[in-house]
Order: C-alpha cells, then sequence, then structure tokens
C-alpha cells in the first residue's frame, strides 16, 4: 500500500488547509450576513457547479476524452485540481488583501473549486482498484473517509482561535502551503493508469454514447441499481440536515465559534475512530449489512443530536453520529470497487456521482430558504409550530433549524431500515458477480476452447 499510502498523506494534509479555510470563511460569512441562506449558497454553488461536469468526468477519468486539448492521466488530473484550487485560493487571499472581498466572490470560487474536485475524487477513487488487490478495498476506503474525519478533528478548533489572532488573511496563507504538499507528494509517485488501445480510441463511441455507458451499466444490475438508489435518498436527507448544521449551531450558542469548532472536532474523532476500527478489522464480510447498520446508527444518532440544546448532548450525539460513516461509506465503496472492472470504473462512479451531486445540490438549495423563511419563523414565540414543538426543541433562533434537522434524521435511520425490505439490495453481493471473478471465467472460457481446437 506505499504509493496508496504516500498520494493519500498529501491529500490528507492539503484537506487540513481546506478544512481551515472553510471555517474561516463560515465565521466571515455569517458574521456579515447572520443568514443561514449566504451558508447554503457557497454549499450549492460548489455542488451545482460539481454537477455540470459530472457527466464528462467520466470519460475524462477513463483517458478516452481530452480535457484542454490533452488526455490526462489520472496523476496528472489529481495535480491539476489542487492546482486550481491553489488558484482559487490566491484569489480571495489577494481580494481579502485589497479590502474587496464580498460574500459572493466565494460563490465564484466555490464553483470552480466544484468543478476541478469532482474530476481529482474521481481520479482519486478509481486508482484504488490499480493500486491495491481486493482485500484492502475496505481498508482504502476507510482511509479515504478519515480524509475527511482526520482534519475534522484539530482544523476546526485551530482555525477558530487563529482567526481572531492571524484572520482569514492568515488562514488562506496555510491552506496554500498545504496544497504545495500534495502536489508535491503526487508528483514523486508512479500512479496506475489503465491501458487505453489504439483500436479502443479508433472505435470509440460517441460523446454520449460514453457518458450514457455508466448509466446502462448500473441500470442493467438490479442490486447494483438499488444500491445507488438508497444511497440517493440517505445522501438527500442527509445533506438537507448537514447544509444547516453550522447555522444551527452557531445560532442556538449565541454565535460562539469555540462550540462549532469542538463539535467538528469531536466529530472528527468519532469518524477517525471509527475508520481505524474498519482498517484494523477489515470491515464486514457481508459489506451490505454495515452499509444499512451505519445508515441506521447515523439516524439514530443526529436525531439525539438534533434534539438537544447543550453541548453536553451534542458532543456524545456528534461522536455516535460519525463513528457510522466510515463504516457504511467503506463498506459501500468497497462494493463498488469490487464488482466494476477498473477500465470502466470512470464512467460508472461519474454515473453515481452525477446523482448524489445532483441531490445534493438540491438539499443545499432548499435547506437555507426552507430553514430562514418556512422553520425558523414557525418556530419563534407565537409562531404556528412553536406550540406543537417548542416544549421539545424551544423557541427562538435555531429552534427551526432543529426541527427540520431532525425530520431529516428521522429518514436517515426510515432509510436504513427500509433497505433490509429489498431482496435485491440485501443480495448484491451475492448476485452481482466480482469483476476478477468475470475476468477469470473468461480467462477459463478461453483456455478451453483452446483445448478444445487442440483436440
Amino acid at each position: 500500500m506505499r504509493i496508496f499510502v504516500i498520494v493519500w498523506s498529501g491529500q490528507f494534509v492539503s484537506t487540513i488547509g481546506s478544512y481551515m479555510t472553510s471555517f474561516a470563511i463560515t465565521l466571515w460569512a455569517w458574521q456579515l450576513t447572520d443568514q443561514a441562506t449566504a451558508l447554503t449558497l457557497i454549499v450549492f454553488f460548489n455542488q451545482a457547479a460539481s454537477l455540470l461536469v459530472a457527466p464528462f468526468a467520466g470519460v475524462i477519468v477513463d483517458g478516452l476524452r481530452p480535457i484542454f486539448g490533452q488526455r490526462w492521466s489520472r496523476k496528472q488530473l489529481i495535480i491539476l485540481s489542487d492546482t486550481v484550487a491553489a488558484l482559487s485560493t490566491v484569489a480571495i487571499l489577494l481580494l481579502h488583501l485589497t479590502g474587496h472581498l464580498q460574500v459572493w466572490h466565494f460563490y465564484i470560487t466555490s464553483a470552480i473549486n466544484g468543478i476541478f474536485s469532482n474530476i481529482q475524487e474521481l481520479a482519486f477513487s478509481t486508482s484504488i482498484a490499480l493500486m491495491l488487490p481486493k482485500q484492502h478495498y475496505t481498508r482504502a476506503s476507510s482511509m479515504v473517509s478519515m480524509l475527511h474525519y482526520g482534519p475534522s478533528i484539530f482544523a476546526p478548533a485551530l482555525a477558530g482561535v487563529l482567526y481572531y489572532i492571524i484572520g482569514l488573511f492568515g488562514i488562506l496563507w496555510i491552506d496554500l502551503f498545504t496544497f504545495s504538499i500534495a502536489i508535491f507528494t503526487v508528483l514523486r509517485t508512479q500512479i496506475p493508469q489503465p491501458v487505453v488501445s489504439e483500436t479502443q480510441l479508433q472505435n470509440q463511441a460517441s460523446l454520449w454514447q460514453d457518458i450514457s455507458s455508466g448509466f446502462r451499466y448500473v441500470f442493467a444490475r438490479p442490486g447494483l441499481f438499488t444500491l445507488l438508489v438508497i444511497s440517493l435518498l440517505f445522501w438527500f436527507a442527509h445533506d438537507l440536515g448537514g447544509s444547516l448544521y453550522s447555522a444551527m449551531i452557531l445560532a442556538r450558542s449565541n454565535n460562539n465559534a469555540a462550540i462549532l469548532a469542538s463539535l467538528s472536532t469531536m466529530a472528527g474523532v468519532g469518524g477517525v475512530i471509527g475508520a481505524i476500527a474498519v482498517s484494523i478489522g477489515g470491515g464486514f464480510r457481508q459489506k451490505i449489512h454495515a452499509f444499512l447498520g451505519g445508515m441506521i446508527g447515523a439516524g439514530i444518532s443526529k436525531t439525539l443530536f438534533g434534539l438537544g440544546q447543550l453541548p453536553s448532548i451534542w458532543l456524545p450525539a456528534q461522536f455516535c453520529s460519525s463513528l457510522n460513516f466510515p463504516l457504511l461509506g467503506s463498506s459501500s465503496e468497497a462494493i463498488w470497487l469490487a464488482k466494476i472492472k477498473p477500465e470502466i470504473q470512470g464512467r460508472v462512479f461519474a454515473t453515481r456521482s452525477l446523482l448524489l451531486v445532483l441531490i445534493s445540490t438540491i438539499a443545499a438549495l432548499i435547506a437555507g430558504p426552507l430553514a430562514d423563511f418556512v422553520f425558523e419563523p414557525a418556530m419563534m414565540p407565537g409562531g404556528y409550530l412553536a406550540k406543537t414543538f417548542g416544549g421539545i426543541f424551544g423557541t427562538g433562533s435555531g429552534a427551526g433549524m432543529a426541527l427540520l434537522y431532525v425530520i431529516t434524521s428521522v429518514t436517515l435511520m426510515l432509510v436504513g431500515m427500509g433497505g433490509y425490505a429489498v431482496e435485491s439490495l440485501r443480495m448484491v453481493e451475492m448476485n452481482v458477480s466480482d469483476h476478477d471473478t468475470d475476468q477469470q471465467a473468461a480467462l477459463s472460457n478461453s483456455n478451453c476452447e483452446r483445448e478444445a481446437d487442440r483436440t
């Protein structure tokens, strides 16, 4: 796993800087606007831009289509994406330095980063099957989840402290330094690339056929299709509630950045412990149970989180919630990696990414207005929902967002439970053959045919 670990380490350091910047931007934007919509729009523009490139990302990553006039290897795509993200940080840095920085500037840079982060994540995830044997897929996928949870342990807390010392300007400089480390580690390693023959390029289908091939592949396999649908339902509910997370905590804690940072740290601790447990244990033998069980566990923990009004409840609930995500995420990823041939993973994973980004974009778009114009006014003293739910959530700023957060959390639990009722999903690991099994069968058939010819 040497090559994988080197690349992963550079991305880990880079993510620390990105999380620090994201936390600092959240504080800066909230202090300026005092509205959830401003924060959710940053997420929306990132997801919307990612959505635009998602249909083409698969054929680019698989090396079938050029970008900027040439075909790029997966290694080059990872470096390109990190470079563009660094340039976006430079632009924000210059705007801040000259006193011209506005909230809408973050919408633009978030959109630019959304385009290239989609390609980068796809290039990295599809390289796992070429770097590692199948028995390490779950372990590697859990390490990928640590790219999110590891930096969450200390990056927000560090940013929360440094924000009031060096400001957004200083944190942006730290972010640039971490980008340089990520680019250097990728430059120093060899990332395997699937072979695309000249015959394949000459006999290449139309762009639309290339893009739609991922859809056709998934839709032709009921188990994978159901796995995708359940994932979409789960992440729509998750992202709808998650878009309100920071605004809800700031509103209920009187803009206490230390509490928000502590919760991010606790989320990171829970996520890292969960990822380490999966890495050491190698995951469940039947990964679908870990996938659905993780959904149920996350839903229960998040429901308790939304019902709480104090850090003494938020902190342990956040820890328990984050424990589940490496389990469900790595189990799902291991199933996809095992079932899809490496040479077409880019297109199939792009299909999955496109749909996931689409539902995340919709969730981010509607979360802010739902909170600011429906649930928050309804949970103010005298609001039409205050009499019914005020005894549970309280009233005033943040109560409406908490009610909406709990609704989405209960939905997570129901999606996980409902997954067990679908036979094609429960049996996906047995009913859909692994890609190496197909290759071995094809090789065996070829050998039999040659032996028959000799006879």
